[in-house]
């Protein structure tokens, strides 16, 4: 494939709009539901988490301010908004609500995949039943 615009466009490598979520939180007994709109990970994620590993901001916090937007794709948040620097009299986001837009951020790019376990090693021997026996050889076969 000649890498193009149109040519990553026909794959799908392209994050596309916002995924709308909703989402659901307590504080103390109150239990609160929200809209929330997920941008799929994509350049703005890479960016904030480059940026976390030079020490520059929160990894998770990052994380939330590239993914969480508006209906448009515009950021809510900044990293600052997460972590409470931005304001420290109003302090970090909270941490249940913290977990729930996590858990939509992992929805939304998990969306559909399934995660598979690494195949069993079924070699019909244990490594212990080999006792005493001389070690396999390493050398290639002969034709």
């Amino acid at each position: 494939m000649k890498l193009t615009l149109e040519s990553l466009k026909s794959v799908g490598a392209f994050t596309g709009r916002p995924v709308e979520k909703e989402i659901k939180w307590s504080q103390g007994e109150d239990e609160y539901i929200a809209t929330v709109f997920i941008r799929p990970l994509g350049y703005q994620a890479a960016v904030s988490d480059v940026t976390a590993l030079n020490g520059k901001h929160d990894n998770l916090a990052g994380r939330i301010a590239a993914s969480v937007c508006d209906e448009e794709g515009n950021p809510v948040f900044t990293v600052g908004d997460i972590t409470g620097t931005a304001d420290p009299e109003r302090g970090a986001l909270d941490g249940r609500l913290t977990v729930a837009l996590l858990a939509a951020i992992f929805e939304v790019n998990n969306l559909g995949k399934t995660t598979t376990s690494p195949p069993s090693k079924s070699s019909g021997t244990s490594s212990s039943s080999r006792g005493s026996a001389a070690p396999r050889s390493r050398k290639p076969k002969s034709a």
